[in-house]
């Protein structure tokens, strides 16, 4: 149920420190072979270099998620490495520049930025690998939300609603293909960005710890049980999903 041997895998947003590069590590100890993708080229080798150092099979390439030409030859590059792609993760994101400021003091720009970034990127990669999909039998495409969207009480929360509008309209859409798309949705976690929005000591930091039902910010690791449910058999029969890793803090007073 959770061996991804002969598996292809792409992960957008692996640079050192963040989520991506925790499940990309993961996906590659399971057996896939990865694509190491992120905005930062020299982050994203990183990363697929730790995973050669320990025998798994990865690549790594730039891509900017709401390039067209990007995402093709991110695409392009996992069928001319490993043959093609059975597993996408909707990882790549903006967050902390996007809960800095309340939604009426966005400027425009910035407002376009977010959706064409969170939204539009997850969109434009699952449309890109739907068809390589498709053609080996099915596949797997797991978006990124945030328990931030329960409730949206930021932009950021409300593109991270948007994901998962994407994710249902994108499970009913791909199902007769046999793609199944689901969504994990973190809360606070000791990732790069989450560590920057809740420092220890901070108000926020202290509001999570005392809400949560578990332990108030999750590690990396912790995410990986809701990646490989969904990468692998164990989600055969799963689909437009939206499943809370947060410690139980969505269920909050």
């Amino acid at each position: 149920m959770w061996d991804l041997t002969g598996k292809v895998a792409i992960v957008t947003g692996t640079a050192p420190g963040g989520i991506g590069e925790t499940y990309a590590q993961h996906l590659a100890g399971a057996g896939a072979a990865v694509v190491c993708a992120d905005i930062n080229t020299e982050g994203a080798e990183a990363v697929a270099a730790s995973i050669r150092d320990t025998g798994g099979k990865a690549v790594a390439t730039q891509v900017d998620i709401v390039s067209d030409e990007s995402v093709a030859a991110m695409v392009g590059l996992a069928v001319s490495e490993f043959g093609g792609v059975d597993i996408l993760v909707n990882n790549a994101a903006l967050m902390a520049q996007l809960v800095m400021s309340t939604a009426m003091d966005y400027t425009r720009e910035l407002w376009d930025r977010a959706f064409a970034v969170n939204v539009t990127g997850s969109w434009n990669c699952a449309r890109a690998v739907a068809p390589l999909m498709a053609e080996r039998g099915g596949g797997r495409i797991i978006n990124q939300a945030s328990a931030g969207a329960f409730p949206a009480d930021s932009v950021y929360g409300i593109t991270k609603l948007a994901v998962i509008g994407l994710t249902t309209t994108l499970a009913r859409e791909l199902g007769p293909l046999k793609i199944a798309v689901n969504c994990i949705a973190p809360g606070a976690t000791a990732s790069t960005a989450g560590t920057m929005l809740t420092p220890l000591g901070s108000p926020y930091r202290d509001f999570v710890e005392q809400n949560a039902c578990l332990h108030g910010v999750g590690q990396r690791e912790e995410l990986c049980g809701a990646l490989m449910l969904f990468a692998g058999q164990g989600s055969s029969w799963i689909t437009g999903q939206v499943l809370n890793v947060d410690g139980g803090t969505i269920r909050r007073p």
